[in-house]
């Protein structure tokens, strides 16, 4: 996994961690919602990233 794209999924995860909070702190549940949804396109990408890194390191 590159450092950029780590730094990047992290950063998603963090923001949709955020949005979750605001969203439950001010009873907006489609704001609640959408940082669900960041976190879990963030853990998606996460794990592609490691299934890249497990075949470059068995080709390697």
């Amino acid at each position: 996994m590159g450092l950029d794209d780590k730094a990047a999924n992290t950063g998603q995860d963090l923001g949709g961690k955020v949005k979750e909070a605001a969203g439950k702190v001010t009873g907006d549940r489609d704001l609640e919602a959408e940082g669900k949804g960041d976190q879990a396109a963030a853990s998606v990408k996460q794990a592609g990233e490691k299934v890249k890194d497990a075949v470059k390191n068995v080709f390697n």
